[in-house]
């Protein structure tokens, strides 16, 4: 990317994009505003004007994928708004599907690259938001008696650990070949849902 591929206005999403790649192929190690300036094609103090230091180019990284994932996750759960058995089926199939299209900004969002999160008020926010939405899903599934009640928060978060813990498996290639022979990921992630469900998710 040069300073001609994008227009004024843009720097700062250049930058973010410019620390996804340098992340995803290099690693932590060898993310620094220099090294972005150099990515985007734009002077080595361009950075500064939005990102003080690396951590607050992370935290942009990481809260741009958040919001990424919110809107792919909403845009899953708003048309099934009165059928929640389905709105949790469509957002397992969402966060599959922004995992495998969005690897790299994925990767970084869970990575714990990023310290002191609660100083990146944007990050909570939206991070809290994307939390929300699941656990509002869920307790709309215990009042329709497709969850069990109580404790929706830890409830949640089960559910989120579970779908998570599969679709980071099959990304590093953990998942056995021998599973995968027979079933497709969506059928693993349907699985899971599942042992969690007093009726069953199709």
């Amino acid at each position: 990317m040069t300073t001609d591929t994008y227009h004024h206005g843009d720097l700062k999403n250049a930058l973010i994009q410019a620390g996804v790649d340098i992340l995803a192929r290099d690693g932590i190690g060898a993310l620094s505003l220099r090294s972005v300036a150099r990515k985007a094609g734009v002077s080595h103090s361009a950075p500064y004007a939005h990102f003080p230091d690396k951590q607050a180019l992370i935290a942009a990284i990481s809260t741009e994928g958040f919001h990424r994932l919110y809107t792919q996750l909403e845009a899953a759960a708003q048309p099934l708004a009165s059928n929640p058995q389905k709105q949790i089926v469509a957002c397992a199939r969402a966060y599959l599907n922004f995992a495998v299209q969005e690897r790299d900004i994925f990767n970084i969002m869970f990575s714990g690259v990023l310290e002191q999160e609660k100083a990146y008020p944007d990050f909570v926010e939206i991070s809290k938001a994307t939390s929300t939405l699941l656990a509002d899903i869920v307790s709309e599934c215990q009042k329709a008696g497709i969850f069990p009640n109580g404790q929706t928060d830890l409830f949640a978060v089960a559910i989120w650990g579970q779908l998570h813990g599969i679709v980071s498996l099959a990304l590093e290639k953990q998942i056995s070949h021998t599973v995968l022979d027979q079933y497709q990921l969506d059928d693993i992630l349907l699985f899971a849902l599942n042992q969690f469900a007093l009726v069953e998710l199709t």
